[in-house]
């Protein structure tokens, strides 16, 4: 994906998936999920990525053209309505926050076999100082820096309404923030993480780290909508 189609708004997917049911959730996942959401309107990739550090918790990012492809007839549609195999498997997900997102900004191009995912939490106050260390002064350097590649900014933009698929695997937590970082190497990423987005600097803007902060993920898979 080059710099011009950075993606206006995306679903940010963390959770975990019971230890006897990882092989078939990838499966399913690979095989039958992401192939049914990204032949929706608007759903222009999606990406799976998985734990380096913990056996079966999960990041799933979906680049979307905008936000309103969330609220489409089509998107609620499929959601509410299951495949046998999809009940199934959403028995399966344990801690599941489920995040529909703007992209506030975005750099650099393609992804990375890596990703530093990071969320955070803002007080409104301090909201412009945060998205203008982030937007302006961050992610700008990253797109020729040794090591990364696509990094996005994303930010809770909509209510998920409950659906079918939801109501099977329990009660969804969403976030506020995160920032989706990519690249190739793994060691400079993690770098990256202890260094610039350490706790005190998020707390010296008036941002703070929350649940699932700072953890690392390869990619598993990855499907765009013209595949």
């Amino acid at each position: 994906m080059s710099r011009t189609t950075i993606p206006r708004a995306a679903v940010l997917l963390l959770f975990e998936v019971a230890s006897d049911s990882i092989a078939e959730h990838d499966d399913w996942h690979t095989h039958e999920h992401m192939p049914e959401r990204l032949r929706i309107p608007g759903f222009l990739r999606g990406t799976r990525w998985t734990s380096l550090n913990e056996a079966g918790r999960y990041c799933v990012l979906y680049e979307l053209e905008s936000v309103d492809v969330l609220d489409s007839d089509t998107y609620r549609e499929r959601l509410d309505n299951p495949t046998p195999w999809t009940s199934k498997m959403m028995c399966s997900y344990r801690g599941m926050h489920r995040t529909l997102c703007s992209v506030d900004a975005g750099s650099g191009r393609g992804l990375g076999g890596v990703a530093l995912v990071v969320p955070f939490a803002i007080d409104a106050a301090q909201r412009a100082q945060v998205s203008a260390w982030l937007s302006v002064e961050l992610l700008p350097t990253l797109e020729h820096r040794r090591g990364f590649a696509q990094c996005y900014l994303l930010r809770s933009a909509a209510s998920a309404r409950p659906t079918a698929e939801q109501k099977i695997r329990g009660d969804d937590a969403s976030l506020q923030s995160a920032l989706i970082v990519t690249g190739y190497d793994p060691g400079e990423l993690d770098s990256f993480s202890r260094q610039e987005l350490a706790a005190d600097r998020f707390s010296a803007k008036g941002a703070r780290l929350v649940e699932h902060a700072v953890a690392m993920y390869r990619m598993a898979y990855s499907l765009s909508a013209n595949e």
